[in-house]
């Protein structure tokens, strides 16, 4: 029963954001577009983060996205770091569609988040049309 209580506490978050060690930064409501307000811009940061998008009139898809945020003011060793440290992050959160690798705020646009998770989900109910 506990299980199902922390479930329903979670349910409204809709992304994390973490940094070196995994250390767990700040959660929220907000979507993509708001963990990308988030991040800061002297630092590696990990984001995990539920984008819901329409397939067609009669459907809605559920995904989720690594974001790897390199910020531009990062020092030149730490960014040295990343490779490694990225893909053991990308073995705990294991559960994402796509990872994205972004040093701008532009690279995680939703709608652009939205295509490449289309191109990668199979199905295009939507004819390619975005």
């Amino acid at each position: 029963m506990a299980g199902g209580v922390q479930k329903d506490k979670l349910s409204h978050l809709q992304y994390s954001l973490m940094s070196t060690g995994s250390v767990e930064r700040k959660t929220g409501t907000g979507g993509i577009s708001e963990l990308a307000s988030a991040l800061d811009d002297a630092e590696v940061q990990y984001g995990y983060v539920r984008v819901e998008y329409a397939n067609d009139k009669e459907s809605t898809r559920v995904k989720f996205v690594l974001v790897v945020w390199i910020g531009e003011n990062t020092k030149v060793m730490r960014k040295a770091r990343v490779s490694v440290e990225s893909g053991d992050v990308k073995r705990i959160l294991a559960h994402h569609s796509i990872a994205v690798t972004a040093s701008d705020r532009a690279e995680l646009d939703e709608k652009d988040v939205v295509t490449r998770l289309r191109k990668v989900g199979g199905a295009d109910y939507n004819g390619g049309r975005g």
